[in-house]
This record gives structure tokens, sequence and C-alpha cells, in this order.
């Protein structure tokens, strides 16, 4: 199945990467539409229809906007800024995008490494905050270190450890005076508050430094996506639209079809294996025994029949 695809994309793909502006969008699908429904009319596993479906929800979403694009101006990935007004109606810039060609398709194909170096900052930000949600829920109960706190930030954190610094002074202080001391005895302040309240202002601080490696990191990759689009040829831009963009997310959703219907099997052998397990004269033998017991508690019971 997935080879009978294959060779259906590779068809599609010369078919749809010499489209030209000026052409019509209708004829465009219907033609597509038939070639894949004839394609899939000797398959006995999978309904054509439902493959056929998959390709027609696909250009209601996306495909058919493209094809009219392609239309009316040809193969260009032109980006646009991305203007939204405010309430006062002040004009915000939101960024920018591409319709023909998203920026996501742009980064995969040139910008992988990139890409992959962001996905891991945002992993080891993420494992940072939960690291520190932990932390504070595990010491958040009465009488734990986070237990007074209105809210927990830095500023508030910081803040009770100076507390707990001037108080440890002061007792140490009195203690010594006490004793007729020269040095202050190692009445201190509570070791454990402390640790936890250092640990927390180490995760903090490591969460903020890998929010802003994550935002520098985007705002870079962005930069280079945006300034690579002028660069793209022709061909280039046919093969992000065709090959990355349309005829992926049709091999994705007819895969997805072609799972369903493993599964479908899968599960009606499991069903079929699970009610055949046992031999029908294994079956009948058990039966008879079991009579048998019965007849046997029955006798004993004192009943008589013929």
């Amino acid at each position: 199945m997935s080879d009978h695809f294959a060779a259906w994309r590779e068809k599609s793909a010369t078919t749809l990467k010499a489209l030209q502006a000026g052409c019509h969008p209708k004829e465009v699908i219907a033609t597509v539409a038939e070639d894949l429904l004839a394609h899939y009319a000797d398959r006995p596993l999978i309904d054509k229809y439902d493959v056929y479906q998959h390709l027609m929800d696909y250009w209601n979403e996306t495909m058919q906007d493209d094809c009219y694009l392609i239309a009316a101006d040809g193969w260009k990935a032109e980006t646009y800024r991305i203007i939204e007004k405010d309430k006062k109606g002040k004009e915000k810039d939101k960024g920018w995008t591409c319709d023909l060609v998203p920026k996501a398709l742009v980064v995969a194909r040139y910008f992988a490494e990139e890409q992959i170096a962001i996905d891991r900052l945002a992993a080891d930000l993420e494992n940072a905050t939960a690291r520190l949600t932990e932390l504070e829920e595990e010491h958040s109960g009465e009488d734990a270190a986070f237990s007074g706190f209105d809210k927990i930030n830095k500023a508030s954190v910081t803040d009770r450890l100076k507390e707990i610094a001037g108080n440890a002074k002061l007792q140490l202080g009195a203690g010594s005076a006490e004793l007729g001391l020269g040095a202050p005895l190692g009445l201190g302040a509570p070791d454990e508050e402390i640790a936890v309240l250092q640990a927390w202002l180490d995760l903090a601080s490591e969460e903020a430094a890998l929010k802003k490696q994550l935002k520098d990191a985007e705002a870079a990759l962005d930069a280079k996506a945006y300034a690579h689009y002028p660069k793209l040829s022709e061909d280039e831009i046919k093969a992000l639209v065709v090959d990355d963009k349309w005829l992926a997310a049709l091999d994705k959703d007819i895969h997805g079809e072609m799972d369903r219907i493993s599964q479908t099997l899968t599960q009606r052998i499991k069903d079929l294996a699970e009610r055949y397990e046992t031999p029908m004269p294994e079956l009948t033998g058990c039966v008879e025994e079991l009579e048998a017991k019965v007849n046997r508690h029955l006798e004993r019971m004192g009943f008589a029949w013929h």
C-alpha cells in the first residue's frame, strides 16, 4: 500500500509542478481526484472513496487557496507583515507570514539544525520549569519553606533569605551576650529552609537564562528564514509547495487511513482468535463433564428423574 501511494505521488508531483499562472483550479482538482480514484480502484483493503475524501478535505482546507494563488501570480513565495490594531486603533506588527509557503516548510528544509537546537532549548526550559514547580509544591505545606508566601517570586524569596539572616544575627548576638562570650554561638538560621530557598533561586535563574536563550534563538531563526524567501528559485518553491506541503499532507492522511484499516483488521483477527480459541469437541466434552457433575449433586440431594 505504501508503494502504491508512492507511485501515485511521484506521478502527481510531475503534474502539479507543471501548473502555471492562468490555470483553472477546478479543472486541477477534477483531474487529480479522478486520477486518484482510478489509482485505488483495484485495492481490496481500502475504499477508494475514503482516499478521495481525504484529498477533497485537504483541497477545501488548504490546496484550493494555494491553487488560486498560483493561478493569479504563478509560483511566488511572497512574505507580508501581519499588522493588527489594538482597541485604541494603534497598529502593531505581529510578525510576518507567507500564504503559499509557510515558514515551517522553509525552516524544515533549509534550517533543520537551528530548529533542532531550539527544540532542545525548549525541552530544557520545560524541564527547568517542571523542577521549579515541583519544588514549590513540595515545600508549600504547613510550616514549609513557602507556607507564608503570598506570591513566590525572586523578590519575595530574596527578602525571606535576608530576613532569616537578620534573625540569625540577632539570635547569635543575644546568645553571646548571655554567656559572656566574645564570639557568637552556632545557633544559626534553619539550614533546611535556606537550602530550599537557595535552590529555588538557582532554578529560577536557570529558567530565566533558558528563556532568554530560547527567545534569542527563535528570533535569529526567524530572521534567517525571512531573509531566505527572496533567494528561493521557482523550482525550490515548487518542491516546497508540492512535495513538502500538498503531497506530504496527503501522504500523512492516507497512511492514517491505512493505519486505521490495519487496526480494524488486527482487532477482528483478535476477536476471531479468542472466539475460536477452544475447539468444538473440547467444548462439548467440557459441557458433558459439567452436566455429569450437576447430575451427581442432584442425586445426592435426593432428586431423581427419568
